[in-house]
């Protein structure tokens, strides 16, 4: 067994452990448990959430112990990285590693749970959603920021920004899912453009995000910025879409067979 806990939480460390060991009988469900299960446990009156990681292939069993981290592993590093940069994200709190002969067995991700109001998934299925715009630019403004900071979020799709109110209109965002991040001295335009692609297919979002993005990013006008942004937008729909005709083929051989 690998873990760790993160210093502001080694009086908990026993209760941590408890609550992972006892995922599969206790705490609550939290989303549809498709890929990962996350479940929610009472932390000191605190709630947090337990990622428990889909079991790997045995290729991945075996990299995971010998050549690579695990998710759980890195989501906890790169929260801890990302709160170091001044950007959002639940408190990083602990994660654990089971290990067999053969490779890795399974592995925990804890975290402080966030309740916020939306994502930006319902800025894309909620076009009236209010202060729509207002929501849309400050997080345009977000990107921003973090791309200046040198972080590549590969996993930008709509359901991994919670976006929480704050006063005075402003919003605050918080990254969540983040086993997939690179860390940049600087992030090249291609890169920040590249992005943006999985966050909505709407054109008239990309134009607001372009838009805004171009008010801080002087290094390329704001039709270039559009340009590249729904270029990038397009290249991953249409990647998006074959993927699902071919599951969908081989659905339907299946079926056959």
């Amino acid at each position: 067994m690998n873990f760790k806990v993160n210093p502001i939480f080694k009086n908990n460390t026993d209760s941590i452990l408890d609550s992972i060991r006892g995922f599969n009988n206790t705490g609550i469900l939290f989303g549809n448990g498709d890929r990962n299960r996350i479940k929610l446990f009472e932390l000191n009156e605190k709630t947090i959430n337990i990622k428990s990681f889909k079991i790997p292939n045995i290729v991945n069993k075996v990299a995971y112990k010998y050549f690579r981290k695990s998710k759980a592993k890195r989501s906890f590093e790169y929260a801890t990285i990302l709160l170091e940069k001044g950007i959002g994200t639940p408190e990083p709190i602990a994660f654990l590693e089971n290990f067999s002969l053969i490779g890795l067995k399974d592995s925990y991700y804890v975290s402080e749970h966030l309740v916020t109001e939306l994502t930006y998934r319902e800025l894309v299925e909620i076009p009236d959603y209010p202060n729509h715009d207002v929501i849309l630019r400050q997080f345009s403004k977000f990107c921003f920021e973090l791309h200046e900071k040198g972080v590549e979020f590969l996993d930008h799709s709509p359901g991994n920004t919670l976006i929480k109110k704050q006063e005075d209109n402003k919003y605050a965002f918080f990254l969540v899912d983040l086993n997939r991040m690179n860390f940049h001295q600087d992030m090249n335009f291609e890169q920040r453009m590249n992005n943006f692609s999985r966050l909505t297919p709407k054109k008239e979002m990309v134009a607001v995000m372009s838009n805004e993005y171009a008010k801080f990013y002087k290094e390329k006008s704001e039709a270039e910025i559009f340009e590249k942004m729904w270029q990038a937008t397009e290249n991953f729909q249409e990647s998006f879409a074959k993927k699902k005709r071919l599951k969908k083929k081989l659905k339907f051989w299946k079926s056959q067979s």
